[in-house]
């Protein structure tokens, strides 16, 4: 059976201060692939791998006086977010680490009817699971 966190009972810190105004994390890992093809025919062999990125982005409510200072000073930092189905000290649990991260781009968008919403997008050298 499938474990599902709860967003309300989750948290994401960065360099170990959670982030205010948070709305969301998502992230993507890639990694590079070159097929190696076979000579005389339209098939492929092989494959293979080279570097792996990870990219994401979080979105913040109004904006985050800290990610714009990492974002000016291109200083590194620690993303951590601690996924919780629920309250309880028991219940499943999955830590994500994202390692020597640096914020890359910044997006701002205000709609009517809307809160103000920043989008930073970062990337970092690899993501733990545990």
């Amino acid at each position: 059976m499938p474990s599902v966190y709860s967003a309300n009972r989750s948290n994401v810190l960065v360099d170990g201060k959670p982030i205010e105004g948070l709305q969301s994390l998502v992230f993507r890992v890639v990694t590079e692939r070159e097929d190696v093809r076979a000579v005389g025919t339209d098939e492929r062999v092989d494959v293979i791998f080279g570097l792996r990125k990870v990219h994401g982005e979080l979105v913040v409510r109004s904006a985050s006086h800290e990610l714009d200072a990492l974002l000016d000073t291109r200083g590194k930092f620690q993303l951590v977010a601690s996924l919780k189905r629920d309250s309880s000290e028991d219940g499943p649990k999955r830590t994500l680490s994202f390692d020597d991260c640096f914020v890359e781009t910044k997006a701002f968008s205000m709609g009517a009817g809307e809160s103000v919403a920043t989008t930073y997008g970062f990337t970092a050298t690899r993501v733990r699971e545990e």
